[in-house]
């Protein structure tokens, strides 16, 4: 069997398990899935957004697999196979709702000006036990090695990396075995909390990719060993939150990085203006940033996230960080986003921003000083309506990835927050049933 799949508009990886003898046709791109796959809520629903779903039939669509994605699956049965797909109307005729086809639009952008994206994603998630505490949140594991249940908050410890090693190490060869590299490995600030990053790849569509892999690897193995694994942004309020951090230079067509530094100075002028195109475009692109209710309780303040427009040299407080390094290696760390986004869409969003910058040479502002996540920006919308609002209204955008793109969106996620705010929450009852 081979596991067919692809992350939608929320980053949730959905597909197909299909005999081998499928394959040929996922290669010639003649396999049909539901096209309206990509505009489901987080909980699998559609809500018709703007007439797409029940409004316009459900129309299918063409299903084409992504070659260089056709791998093993070390964690799952020895006969099974994976591969990731991309989506067409029509020969050469893209899904434009797709987000790999978003991200690739910009892509274009940036490769009409000569330049090549070289991009390195990390993510943080959590380990945690498959049982629940009461209330249904999550607890942190039991130690492989003591049995004990992780409590303490040991940054960088590295008992906690030898506690969970095997589990670690059984990522990170699963990872190589689909052709995901990854780099170092970190414990966090919270119990059960991990950091792996993956290595520089100058083709972003690829390094997205590769994103989506790595977390269906970190899933599947978690599951392989007792445990489970979340990405989602806060699982505990009282502890750090999970972020996707996007590191990215820019190629010229000889191959040289052009956010070098130019005569001595440690920024080049094409950086400053790609860093003031980020952030000029940053409340419009909260919404794809932090895409669910959740994602918005990690942005509290003096926990190293991001709660301000802001950029710098060796900073992990601000949102651009510059971090420290050889000219030729000089790059920009995007740290806004949760790890629960679609790494398509915050990485097409980061881009985007770029491009804008370097053709409207833009300028970024003096670099922050100091601590950047004492207070938040009121210029950002924290909250995830009025962010919806904000993307929706983003004519830079809707000419970026499309013009129906950002009301498609918002329409769609906040169907998603109806749903979710009709529900009633425990405490709920506790605060308010007998309080007049």
């Amino acid at each position: 069997m081979v596991d067919a799949f692809f992350a939608d508009l929320s980053g949730v990886v959905r597909g197909k398990r299909l005999p081998v003898s499928d394959l040929p046709k996922l290669m010639a791109g003649e396999a049909a899935f539901c096209a309206s796959v990509f505009l489901l809520d987080t909980q699998g629903t559609s809500h018709d957004p703007l007439g797409h779903g029940f409004s316009d039939g459900d129309p299918d669509c063409f299903a084409r697999a992504i070659l260089e994605t056709l791998t093993t699956v070390p964690w799952g049965e020895p006969s099974l196979a994976q591969v990731m797909l991309s989506f067409e109307r029509g020969p050469g005729e893209p899904l434009s709702f797709e987000p790999r086809h978003i991200l690739a639009r910009t892509v274009d952008k940036l490769r009409a000006l000569g330049l090549t994206p070289c991009v390195a994603f990390e993510l943080e998630f959590y380990l945690i036990d498959t049982k629940r505490a009461a209330g249904g949140g999550p607890l942190p594991p039991a130690s492989p090695l003591s049995g004990e249940r992780e409590n303490s908050t040991q940054v960088y410890g590295m008992d906690q990396v030898d506690h969970f090693g095997t589990l670690l190490k059984d990522i990170t060869d699963g990872c190589a075995a689909q052709g995901v590299s990854c780099g170092a490995i970190s414990s966090e600030y919270a119990p059960g909390q991990f950091e792996i990053n993956l290595k520089h790849v100058a083709d972003p569509l690829l390094a997205a990719d590769h994103c989506v892999m790595f977390k269906r690897v970190v899933k599947g193995v978690a599951r392989k060993h007792g445990m489970q694994a979340t990405f989602m942004a806060k699982p505990y309020a009282e502890e750090a939150g999970s972020g996707m951090h996007m590191h990215l230079s820019l190629l010229d067509d000889n191959g040289r990085n052009v956010f070098a530094g130019e005569n001595g100075e440690p920024a080049s002028e094409r950086l400053k203006h790609a860093i003031g195109g980020v952030l000029k475009l940053m409340p419009e692109a909260m919404a794809l940033l932090a895409p669910n209710v959740n994602s918005y309780r990690r942005f509290v303040p003096n926990y190293f996230v991001p709660t301000q427009r802001s950029w710098a040299f060796e900073n992990r407080s601000v949102a651009l960080r510059i971090p420290i390094g050889p000219d030729e290696s000089r790059r920009i760390e995007h740290r806004v986003a949760g790890a629960d986004a679609n790494p398509y869409l915050v990485l097409a969003s980061f881009l985007a921003g770029v491009h804008h910058g370097l053709v409207e040479y833009l300028d970024p502002g003096a670099p922050f000083e100091g601590n950047a996540c004492t207070e938040t920006d009121p210029g950002l919308p924290f909250r995830p309506r009025r962010a919806l609002e904000v993307l929706r209204d983003s004519a830079v955008y809707a000419d970026y990835f499309g013009a129906n793109y950002p009301a498609l969106y918002a329409a769609t996620k906040e169907a998603e927050y109806d749903a979710f705010e009709a529900e009633i929450p425990p405490h709920e009852f506790a605060w308010y049933l007998l309080a007049d």
